[in-house]
């Protein structure tokens, strides 16, 4: 019997008041896979995350986790069923230590023991900073602590939002390689990412979004050659708003 995916968008709207973001939105994430969510900025990348982890309700449309249909569940709810997110711009207590920051996760049902055992083994620097304030660490230390935290739910899907935003290329490449292995244990992850080649390289799949709308879907070899068009047009259009604003 095929698995059910993880994830599954079908004919997804969202909206903010009035304005509507989403169109129309199909989208899956396979069990123990990597899918890399592409666009221009404005596309509706980061509102897919958010219908997805229940910050957002669907206007229209299904939302499924693990076949389920969760629409208009909350995202403690939706946490507890598996998701996690880590949203742009990290998600952790600046003001904490590391170590204060995974025993707040022992609320998981892990002890302190396991927790850090997971992260050090993952992220060795954050053993190295461990009695360091979070917020005084790098904003590559800070993005693993973000991981290590995610990951101290056990969760069956992970949703990554810019996690390389604002770092440096070696630093991004680290992430990267712990996303891939992620993976490997079995974690679906669903990610935004600026840097989509960087994406594409640890990506099962990948989906190009273009003005609210999931234009392609296909493995990374097949969409790579669309990237340029889509960002590209999506500069383009851009421009003849302006062109036309002048006029």
């Amino acid at each position: 019997m095929k698995a059910e995916p993880v994830l599954e968008l079908k004919g997804v709207h969202a909206a903010y008041g009035r304005i509507d973001v989403l169109f129309g939105v199909d989208l899956v994430v396979p069990a123990r896979s990597v899918v890399a969510l592409l666009g221009p900025n404005g596309a509706g990348k980061t509102t897919t995350l958010r219908i997805a982890c229940g910050q957002i309700r669907p206007t229209q449309g299904c939302v499924h986790v693990a076949g389920k249909h969760v629409n208009g569940a909350d995202p403690d709810a939706l946490s507890r069923a598996g998701v996690c997110t880590i949203p742009e711009g990290r998600g952790i207590f600046a003001n904490l230590t590391v170590d204060e920051n995974l025993t707040m996760m022992t609320y998981t049902g892990a002890t302190l023991g396991q927790i850090r055992e997971r992260a050090f083994s993952r992220f060795p620097r954050l053993a190295e900073r461990r009695e360091q304030i979070a917020g005084t660490m790098s904003g590559g230390e800070q993005q693993m602590l973000a991981m290590a935290r995610a990951l101290a739910t056990d969760p069956a899907l992970l949703l990554l939002d810019e996690i390389s935003m604002g770092l440096a290329p070696l630093i991004v490449a680290e992430l990267y390689e712990a996303v891939r292995n992620i993976a490997a244990d079995g974690v679906a992850i669903l990610l935004t990412e600026q840097y989509a080649r960087t994406a594409l390289q640890v990506a099962d799949y990948a989906a190009i979004m273009t003005q609210g709308r999931v234009r392609s879907v296909g493995e990374p070899a097949d969409i790579g050659a669309e990237l340029s068009g889509a960002y590209l047009g999506g500069h383009g259009e851009a421009k003849r708003s302006r062109d036309r604003a002048k006029r």
